[in-house]
């Protein structure tokens, strides 16, 4: 039984350390990660005795709360530039604050009706965006199960009898070597293999090539020995998620419908470059995909999870999945999403992307998207300006790769995360290896670009 009072002054209780936890992280004054051991951590905050013991309250929960916030990666930090995850905006916490509490599984209408609404209004939009007059869609738990839904609606097209009788051997994947590594454990969670992915060619950058693409005909990839394979999709970025550089997607869609083969865009960064009249061009055929891919917890500033799976056609997402069960499949199902996605159990999704559109408006968060690619392109500027630095090219969105010197630039980077102000990740380009910024945090501006670029001088 609940204890109302008890909550009340809990969750005062988290309100006061989160707002105290942002305001520092948004200083820059703390170490933007900690990474103690497992052990040892468990140690630090007693997990061992509170789970065997038991006995939390609100005065010992501050404590317990306030070490637990300082040992994590800090997202709203000016230094946090490691990784495609969302600095949240505080009406998607507040989101996720009522469904914690109110613990809605929407995928079934009679389970969470105003959540499913919300979905349903907030996937509208998006189609609207993306320009998918026709389309449907649901949101997803990540961009990994987004991009499984999608192929899913396109081996449902290409091989309709696979859900029954399997999937047959002659099914093929094209993408290049720089898609998302979910796109590859889709495929063999689809059941292809590995080996169905069949590796497109593209320039150095890892951007698609379209003049050299195989011999297609009527959705079948011509091989060799002179048989043929059929083509289940083809998937393009937008953007890499290691360079944050875009396929042409116009010219590849018109490849794709010429041929009859499913275009599938894998836009879960770059897809909010949508909501920015000056970015927009980046996505500039993206209504000719007949699936796409947009993750909210990346540039909508949602916390994890939430990404949406939108299909040019609403049939294709409800061929996807052909399943019964008497116990759940019944009722309205005309309003249950539970027939578009691999979760039954699925949270409230769209609450976080409609309060975040309520609070900042469409507007608001085209423009945050604008000035995270604007400060990514000033590093840029900036560092070509320094000996030592080398950038392999121009940033399209707010990642950047670059190096410094000729050494280690791993250990550049394991030097800069022991520092504490800066957290970087790294990809390889052209095999080799250079230092990846990706610009998330609303509070990293120009100043932070400086201070990295003298702080990876001093690591070098």
């Amino acid at each position: 039984m609940w204890s109302i009072e008890e909550f009340v002054t809990a969750t005062g209780i988290t309100v006061e350390e989160l707002a105290a936890y942002v305001a520092a992280s948004q200083s820059g004054t703390p170490p933007v990660l900690r990474r103690r051991p497992p052990r040892e951590l468990a140690e630090r905050l007693g997990l061992a005795d509170w789970i065997a013991k038991g006995g939390m309250t609100p005065d010992t929960y501050r404590p317990f709360l306030r070490d637990f916030l300082a040992e994590g990666t800090r997202l709203h930090h000016p230094g946090f530039l490691a990784h495609q995850t969302a600095s949240p905006d505080f009406p998607a916490a507040l989101a996720d604050f009522v469904h914690g509490t109110i613990n809605n599984p929407m995928a079934i209408y009679e389970m969470g009706a105003a959540a499913a609404t919300v979905e349903f209004e907030v996937i509208r939009w998006m189609l609207g965006k993306v320009g998918f007059a026709e389309g449907g869609g649901v949101l997803t738990h990540g961009g990994s199960l987004a991009n499984l839904t999608a192929l899913l609606a396109a081996r449902a097209r290409a091989v309709p009898e696979a859900w029954e009788e399997g999937v047959p051997g002659d099914v093929v994947v094209l993408a290049p070597e720089s898609a998302h590594y979910s796109v590859a454990r889709s495929v063999s969670i689809l059941g292809l293999g590995r080996r169905a992915m069949v590796t497109l060619p593209t320039d150095r950058l890892g951007r698609l090539d379209v003049t050299r693409f195989p011999d297609v005909v009527d959705g079948r990839l011509r091989t060799g020995s002179g048989q043929s394979r059929r083509v289940l999709a083809l998937v393009a970025g937008a953007c890499a998620t290691g360079t944050g550089l875009h396929d042409d997607l116009r010219a590849i869609g018109e490849w794709c419908r010429e041929r009859g083969v499913w275009f599938h865009v894998d836009g879960a960064h770059g897809a909010s470059a949508l909501l920015s009249p000056g970015l927009r061009h980046l996505l500039d055929g993206v209504e000719l995909a007949d699936s796409v891919v947009w993750d909210a917890h990346k540039m909508l500033r949602t916390s994890s999870l939430a990404a949406a799976v939108l299909t040019r056609r609403e049939a294709d997402l409800d061929a996807a999945f052909q399943q019964e069960a008497s116990y759940i499949f019944y009722g309205d199902q005309g309003f249950d999403l539970i027939n578009r996605t691999v979760e039954c159990t699925k949270g409230g999704l769209g609450l976080k992307v409609f309060l975040n559109l309520a609070w900042r408006g469409e507007h608001g968060l085209g423009e945050y998207v604008a000035r995270q690619y604007a400060t990514a392109h000033r590093l840029w500027e900036l560092g070509r300006e320094r000996p030592g630095f080398t950038f392999p090219y121009e940033p399209e969105s707010n990642i950047v790769c670059f190096r410094y010197g000729s050494g280690d630039q791993a250990e550049i980077r394991e030097r800069l995360m022991a520092a504490g102000a800066f957290h970087l990740s790294s990809a390889e380009l052209d095999g080799v290896r250079h230092l990846r910024v990706s610009v998330m945090a609303p509070a990293t501006g120009d100043a932070t670009m400086e201070a990295l670029l003298d702080a990876v001088e001093a690591a070098g």
